[in-house]
């Protein structure tokens, strides 16, 4: 029996055939950079199969290949199963990546540049020029720019998404649009440059203080926003042409009299043929496709396009008074929709009711769904248990996802989407009995993450130089994770952002206070079993002395660490009264706001150890 995948991998190797093409790249993303994106630009799925956020595929006339990370290895290679694709593992010892790959057997490559930023192809082209100059091969090598490329293959491919758009006031957020507008404006006098074009969703959303639902578990509006000394212009698809509904027709009216004006997705383009051509305009190169950027050139000359990092992405870092009082407020809400479900599921199973993985995600959701101001969830959930916790994104099937046992551990990541925050929470849970190695790396983990938490660092500090103190744990004991640590987490936004992160690699942005980011060690062993602890950390000032200012973090995330898989005697001190202290801070928040039952039940949870 042929496999679909494999029939449309040979549906796009025609396609080459017919224009002469040796290679094609293939992203996991939409025009705007999204991590997430709308069903319409799910190409690799649509193509592999694989539904991991992060991937991306190319195709020769006689290889198909799929890139990804250490979270997807074990995902990929099940996926990838009969489809002729092979996994190429990334961010590994001795690894090649796509452009150098490609490179090395493609000199035409054509490329979805509607769909893959400035910088990601931009990455292709240097690899083509190094491996044609050090192979001393003819110096002829192109990429071929083919926007939408998959419409000539993909029968029934999505169609562009328009949903509602709703406004924010900015005394909910703390900033209105116009104290925003006003912050760009002043970065474009201090780069001389004439105009800012934002593609990227989020910040887009951040600065005009819009949201949207164009995207699963993202509350954004796809558009391009256009800010000048005089103009603010938002190009999205929810004019006249689209027959709006009510509340955007008054979300419209709100921006128009806040002086953005309103034109059609598609107007960008024709609006940029008649710019002058001494115009001058930045863009960023990570999220601005490859396909606008080259018409962008056409029209101004590449002088006229500077191609930098957007401001905004540390603008909407760095939360301001009401965000962070908002957040707060989320985590508790949260915190307490998250232990309704623990106790649920913890009798259930205990009293021999079969509860799967599906199920449990669903009353996870049901007790989330309870909460005023709740719009849906941060990021598919992910529940898991036993083996299938060995998948750091393992995607949870409606039908046929594993029945959880009272005994070993269960694991759970999820989060909320509210009007007042955003929130992305990870719990381990011991379901029974545990043996000793789950019992060890749970506990290992969770040094990691209490270590990370009780972190006092100078200012000026950047993630990369924090990210041992939660693995220090795990590598002494000569175990490791494939991902990061720790991300930006939005507000009422991505559950991911940045720029900031905690991880290896070497980011250079430093932690400020008033950053919101994640705290998730974890450990994954196939076949077995994996443990993940994550909190989310609020970094704030701790004071300064003659040796300069320091910060530290604090924990907003509210809800209790079972102790029942804990191995005390791994523990410290220290650690050993910072989880007690924190399990105490949790029932004394959320006790009163807990069915009386849920209550004692967490005062037990919750006791010393």
């Amino acid at each position: 029996m042929t496999n679909i995948h494999s029939e449309r991998v040979g549906a796009i190797r025609r396609l080459m055939e017919e224009n002469g093409w040796d290679a094609v790249v293939i992203s996991g993303s939409d025009p705007h950079g999204s991590e997430y994106p709308a069903p319409r630009w799910k190409q690799v799925e649509w193509v592999s199969g694989f539904t991991g956020e992060a991937g991306d595929m190319v195709i020769t006339r006689d290889h198909a290949g799929l890139w990804t990370d250490s979270r997807y290895f074990i995902q990929a290679a099940e996926q990838l199963a009969g489809s002729g694709i092979e996994l190429h593992r990334t961010r590994i010892p001795g690894a090649v990546g796509l452009p150098d790959w490609v490179a090395a057997h493609a000199d035409v490559v054509a490329v979805d540049g509607r769909s893959q930023s400035i910088g990601y192809v931009n990455g292709i082209r240097e690899a083509l020029f190094r491996a044609h100059f050090d192979m001393d091969r003819k110096p002829d090598y192109s990429i071929v720019d083919v926007p939408d490329m998959l419409d000539r293959v993909w029968e029934d491919r999505p169609w562009f998404p328009v949903t509602p758009v709703v406004t924010l006031d900015g005394r909910e957020v703390g900033e209105s649009r116009h104290s925003k507008i006003v912050r760009l404006r002043k970065f474009l006098m201090a780069e001389s440059k004439d105009a800012i074009l934002l593609s990227s969703l989020d910040e887009i959303a951040w600065t005009l203080n819009v949201r949207g639902s164009d995207i699963e578990y993202n509350p954004l509006v796809i558009s391009y926003l256009l800010v000048t000394q005089d103009d603010v212009i938002w190009y999205v698809k929810k004019d006249s042409e689209d027959i709006p509904d009510a509340d955007t027709v008054d979300s419209f009216a709100e921006l128009q009299a806040d002086g953005v004006e309103i034109k059609s997705y598609d107007d960008l383009s024709v609006d940029a043929a008649g710019w002058d051509e001494l115009f001058s305009v930045f863009v960023d190169g990570k999220t601005l496709n490859y396909n606008t950027y080259m018409m962008l050139v056409d029209m101004l000359d590449e002088s006229g396009v500077y191609v930098g990092d957007s401001p905004v992405p540390l603008y909407k870092a760095v939360k301001n008074p009401v965000e962070i009082a908002s957040l707060r407020d989320a985590y508790l809400e949260d915190g307490a929709a998250v232990e309704q479900f623990l106790y649920w599921l913890e009798n259930s199973v205990a009293g021999g009711r079969p509860v799967t993985e599906w199920e449990a995600s669903q009353k996870l959701t049901d007790f989330r769904a309870r909460i005023p101001g709740y719009r849906g969830n941060s990021f598919e959930n992910i529940s898991a248990y036993g083996a299938n916790a060995a998948l750091p994104h393992y995607s949870t099937p409606p039908e046929g996802s594993a029945v959880i046992e009272p005994r070993g551990l269960y694991l759970t990541d999820s989060g909320g989407q509210y009007v007042f925050g955003t929130t992305d929470i990870t719990r381990t849970v011991p379901m029974g009995e545990c043996t000793a190695l789950e019992k060890e790396d749970y506990t290992l983990v969770l040094k990691g993450m209490i270590s990370l938490a009780m972190a006092v660092f100078p200012e000026g500090t950047a993630g990369c130089q924090i990210d041992v103190l939660a693995r220090n744990a795990l590598w002494r004991s000569k175990r490791n994770f494939g991902h990061g640590t720790g991300h930006g987490v939005g507000f009422y936004l991505c559950v991911h952002e940045g720029p900031q992160d905690i991880r290896q690699n070497f980011n250079t942005q430093p932690l400020l206070p008033g950053m919101v980011t994640s705290d998730e060690p974890g450990i994954y062993r196939e076949g077995l079993h994996g443990v993940r602890h994550e909190n989310i950390l609020l970094c704030r000032k701790a004071g300064n002395n003659e040796f300069g200012q320091w910060l530290e973090f604090e924990t907003l995330t509210c809800c209790h660490i079972d102790t029942s898989a804990v191995v005390p005697g791994l523990l410290t001190l220290e650690e050993l009264s910072w989880l007690n202290t924190y399990n105490a801070h949790v029932y004394e928040c959320l006790s009163a706001r807990l069915p009386q039952e849920v209550a004692a039940w967490l005062k037990e949870k919750t006791a010393s150890i």
